[in-house]
């Protein structure tokens, strides 16, 4: 019998491998070291940084330069790339919904850059297409609260935070 096992960046594999969908994610962090971070527009009291699936043969880096601009409208010169880290996994449980073409994946795996905010970065603009935002804000690290997330994504998003903040988050 055959054993799944994990592996990296791969599309079309065999249906015994676990899939994981990657994905980058932005920490975006002004001059006064806050983090944005934006309530989902369909998932109200759902906060989480900018962020999105990597296009099969894209680069990561790429990718991210997309997401950015796509959800929250900041263009390259907006924004410097301080230092990034993947390997951030985590796994849908079985009442997540995902439309057909994201069926196959068990979770994401995801990569997230440390980005400076540029003085003069005009402000955040959640009116893209499609609209994945209601609102946004900035927060200091140590304000995140898990609370707002759904619990499958917590343990993630409690590595990323003391990675990249030093910050510990507590249920």
């Amino acid at each position: 019998m055959a054993s799944k096992f994990d592996f990296r960046g791969s599309w079309g594999e065999s249906p015994l491998v676990e899939q994981f969908r990657l994905n980058v994610a932005a920490l975006m962090v002004d001059e006064q070291g806050r983090v944005l971070v934006c309530e989902r527009f369909r998932v109200p009291g759902a906060w989480q940084f900018p962020q999105g699936g990597v296009d099969e043969g894209e680069e990561h880096d790429k990718a991210l330069l997309r997401e950015v601009e796509e959800e929250v409208g900041f263009l390259p010169e907006h924004y410097s790339v301080a230092k990034s880290k993947g390997g951030y996994r985590y796994k849908f449980p079985s009442w997540v919904s995902k439309p057909a073409h994201k069926s196959h994946f068990v979770g994401q795996e995801q990569t997230y850059y440390l980005c400076l905010m540029n003085p003069e970065a005009p402000p955040v603009n959640l009116m893209q297409e499609p609209r994945e935002f209601s609102q946004s804000r900035w927060i200091y690290p140590e304000e995140f609260s898990l609370a707002w997330l759904p619990e499958f994504k917590r343990e993630t998003y409690q590595a990323v935070m003391k990675d990249f903040f030093g910050v510990k988050l507590s249920e």
